[in-house]
């Protein structure tokens, strides 16, 4: 795979993106069709926490206007979030902090005979405690909601379908377990604005994202970066919160100024005043934990149904 136009591409944007090339190998889809696989990182002899991998099918050839401006402003976003301690974790609404990895991309059409483009990952249950608890994901993408996206492929569908990811589990509608199936993930239509074209999750309140960014710093930079600071103004968590960067930036002054959280520039390690609150996050946790477990009456259970 060399002299390519994706692999001149990729090393492009890369580097307008400040990012090297650290290897390139072939890789297999779904449907063992050959993929190009890049990892990345800020420096050569980065840290291997602190590399990035990028998957794109092997023909995908870039014939669109849209689709290198759109993969160097991804890689641009990359590059600053792997400047986080651990780029690969994010924290749900609900105060579940979960790592999100081994997706095996591009999508592929669903093979259960379904109008829809599948994708599948794990995401793992990540507050220190080296927990077993996961969740084996399918990502299922409609057709309809297919033909709004620019490229079936990784850095043009992975912030939103992150984000659909933390909102299912936000819903209550993955379960964190020690073992077990794949769990379905429906992303369609409903998570996007034709009128607006922007991706729609979750409307919060100023105070909701307050709360979210004082989750984020605990888990992020507190308990898992032991102090590191932590990216506050993530284009993917103001698009998950349904709000902008900038708004991020302007709480997280608020919250400097309330001493929780220390700000340098764009970025937010956790304060003795934040730490003091782990009982209320950990409290929080389990609440966001407990909401996952399937629910069921308990009179049902007991065999007492007119049934």
């Amino acid at each position: 795979m060399t002299d390519t136009v994706l692999n001149t591409k990729l090393q492009t944007a890369a580097r307008e993106a400040g990012l090297v090339v650290l290897s390139t190998e072939t890789g297999a889809d779904f449907h063992k069709r050959p993929t190009a696989r890049y990892r990345l990182a800020a420096t050569p002899d980065a840290d291997p926490k602190q590399t990035l991998t990028l998957e794109l099918s092997e023909d995908f050839d870039f014939d669109k206007p849209a689709l290198l401006p759109e993969l160097t402003q991804h890689l641009k976003e990359e590059a600053r979030r792997l400047q986080n301690p651990r780029p690969d974790v994010y924290v749900t609404q609900y105060g579940v902090p979960v790592q999100l990895t081994a997706f095996q991309w591009p999508f592929h059409q669903s093979t259960s005979g379904a109008d829809s483009y599948i994708v599948h990952g794990t995401l793992h249950l990540e507050d220190g405690t080296d927990s077993p608890l996961h969740a084996k994901i399918a990502a299922a993408v409609t057709v309809t909601f297919a033909e709004v996206l620019t490229a079936m492929e990784q850095p043009y569908a992975e912030s939103f379908l992150y984000n659909a990811i933390r909102k299912t589990l936000d819903q209550g509608q993955l379960e964190l377990l020690k073992s077990g199936n794949r769990q379905p993930v429906p992303v369609t239509t409903r998570y996007y604005s034709r009128w607006k074209k922007t991706f729609v999750f979750t409307d919060t309140t100023e105070q909701e994202r307050a709360n979210f960014l004082l989750l984020k710093v605990y888990w992020l930079s507190g308990v898992l970066g032991h102090g590191a600071p932590v990216w506050i103004s993530d284009p993917r968590d103001a698009q998950y919160l349904n709000t902008t960067p900038a708004d991020l930036e302007k709480i997280a002054g608020d919250l400097s100024r309330q001493g929780l959280i220390s700000l340098q520039g764009d970025a937010a390690t956790a304060t003795p005043a934040l730490m003091a609150q782990a009982h209320d996050f950990e409290e929080k946790l389990e609440k966001g934990i407990a909401i996952t477990k399937p629910a069921f009456n308990e009179e049902m259970r007991a065999g007492h149904t007119n049934m």
